[in-house]
């Protein structure tokens, strides 16, 4: 029994489909009921004795990182004699800066995970595709998008094949205490992928960047905590995390290269219709 964390999110949804549509049993940790192809553990990473709860049998936890009393859920993990851990954690770890405390939650999460003495493995996915789904409301309302970091580009990775990753991992030897740095197969700037997005949908669209300054002022006027958005704005105005390097990663632990962006947009693209 595999037991995955997140499982209603991106990456924890999609490993949820991957693992029972090859015939594994699944436990879905999740804080209230909801339809997966999964066995239902209603529970709380923030709560560590409910995590506790759901280890009856299971032989692999997905783990995401960032939660509370983590060292104690760790603690659980191992008594439970779990043989394997895959932590989903960031590209954020590998910048040098922990006072940014995006990178510094994931620090502390993979220290964790390493300390726990259950045989592990990090997963370090560049920016989700998935994160297009916020331009789904301007595209229905129109054929402009707007957002922020015009000039960056980022090879960004489908939670797909973070799953496909997640699920060797889990299933298969010889990756434990592995860090495995997650990409799709090309880095595109925001502008590139709205011209994609735009041919899957069959619509000629258009990106506007917004300065620096505005998409300090948005994140902000979202509701994020300031530290948060000073955290982005150091990655992605001044230049203190590269998203936009390709890595083999994918292809090499499962065998085919990794999904496009065309391949997601087409996919979802009904996500963006009016």
């Amino acid at each position: 029994m595999i037991l995955v964390t997140g499982a209603t999110g991106n990456a924890g949804g999609a490993l949820v489909r991957t693992l029972a549509a090859a015939g594994e049993p699944v436990r879905a940790l999740v804080r209230r009921e909801v339809e997966l192809p999964a066995e239902p553990a209603l529970g709380d990473l923030n709560d560590p004795e409910s995590v506790a709860g759901a280890l009856t049998g299971v032989r692999g936890v997905f783990l995401l990182a960032g939660y509370d009393r983590m060292d104690e859920t760790l603690a659980a993990v191992a008594r439970a004699g779990v043989e394997h851990v895959v932590l989903l954690s960031a590209s954020a770890a590998e910048a040098a800066d922990v006072s940014n405390p995006v990178s510094k939650y994931h620090v502390e999460s993979e220290a964790l995970v390493r300390a726990s003495g259950v045989p592990w493995t990090v997963l370090r996915p560049r920016t989700f595709m998935s994160n297009t789904l916020r331009w789904a409301d301007q595209v229905k309302a129109g054929d402009v998008v707007r957002d922020s970091w015009p000039g960056v580009a980022v090879a960004t990775v489908d939670p797909l094949d973070i799953a496909a990753v997640a699920a060797a991992a889990l299933l298969e030897k010889g990756h434990d205490g592995q860090v495995y740095g997650l990409t799709g197969p090309r880095a595109l700037r925001p502008a590139e992928r709205v011209e994609i997005l735009g041919a899957a949908l069959g619509r000629k669209l258009r990106f506007e960047g917004l300065s620096d300054e505005e998409a300090r002022a948005e994140m902000l006027a979202g509701g994020m905590p300031e530290a948060y958005a000073e955290a982005f704005y150091g990655f992605f105005a001044r230049g203190e995390l590269d998203e936009s390097a390709v890595l083999p990663t994918v292809e090499r632990v499962t065998g085919r290269p990794p999904r496009t962006f065309e391949e997601w947009a087409r996919a979802n693209a009904d996500a963006f219709r009016r």
